[in-house]
């Protein structure tokens, strides 16, 4: 029992850092029609970014984790009005800009702080463990899950109760319309960049806590993760994202305890190959 408790939450808490990547990426491609390949870049800039703020910027980790999805956040404003703008209607040009984005980012990381994983510091208040039903589960795990459900709910308060939120639905059902009525929906779209931005860094920030260190290559390893749930849940629905994080968190988590290290990563391919031959729009072909 104590074991199965303790892959649970482990599986749980996996799953809520892979929505937080998962959810901006949904949003994203889902909302914009953008597939943008430096989300995991964006991600590693709000873990570093917090890393530092903790370390080297004499800020407490309640500190940290805020000015790094701060950062993450203005880094996705300026790359959706640098880059990503000017190239709305090209997908192709946007692919290679952000797969560029995304290589560049993570090199630039490793020169200015090396190649090697960076310890991240952990608050005592999450250092240690809590005994639930028989098992020892890392309080941090519960940070994670806390914070996920946090961001489901603002972002679906956000998509149907916000003024923006029902410009950018709209926009993307007919944006032609849209502007006609006089609403700007580029400053709408910015706006979607930014929470998705600000969603990846967040979860960079957390998964410095999850895993104990940073390094430049951690961005792009969950950013595939992300892309698993994104297609699994179905593009642009928040919700379906969220049940697929959950999914791919536990199967990964049970499966690597059950069988050989590693299975995991397969048994979640296979299940997205399954997913997909029997839903090919995913849990939910919906936006929100």
């Amino acid at each position: 029992m104590g074991t199965f408790v303790l892959l649970a939450c482990t599986g749980l808490g996996l799953g809520a850092l892979y929505f937080l990547i998962a959810a901006g990426l949904s949003l994203i491609f889902g909302l914009m029609d953008v597939l943008n390949l430096a989300h995991g870049a964006l991600l590693s800039v709000g873990g570093y970014a917090a890393w530092w703020a903790a370390t080297g910027g004499g800020m407490s980790c309640w500190l940290a984790v805020p000015f790094g999805t701060a950062v993450g956040t203005l880094a996705a404003v300026l790359l959706e009005l640098a880059l990503v703008r000017p190239l709305y209607g090209r997908p192709r040009e946007q692919i290679l800009a952000t797969v560029g984005v995304g290589l560049a980012v993570p090199a630039l990381l490793a020169g200015l702080w090396g190649a090697d994983a960076r310890p991240f510091p952990q608050p005592a208040v999450l250092a240690g463990t809590v005994r639930l039903l028989g098992a020892v589960v890392p309080r941090d795990r519960f940070l994670l899950i806390a914070a996920a459900l946090l961001v489901l709910l603002a972002l679906r308060l956000f998509l149907a109760r916000t003024r923006y939120g029902l410009i950018v639905r709209a926009g993307v059902a007919d944006r032609a319309m849209v502007t006609a009525l006089g609403i700007d929906v580029r400053r709408a779209f910015t706006l979607v960049f930014a929470i998705g931005g600000a969603a990846a860094a967040l979860g960079g920030a957390l998964a410095g806590l999850y895993f104990g260190s940073v390094s430049p290559d951690q961005g792009p390893g969950l950013l595939i993760f992300a892309f698993v749930v994104v297609v699994m849940g179905g593009a642009g629905s928040v919700t379906g994202a969220a049940v697929a994080s959950v999914v791919v968190g536990l199967v990964q988590q049970f499966a690597n305890y059950y069988s050989a290290a590693g299975l995991g990563d397969l048994a979640v391919v296979v299940l997205l190959a399954v997913l997909l031959l029997v839903r090919p729009g995913g849990l939910t072909g919906r936006l929100a």
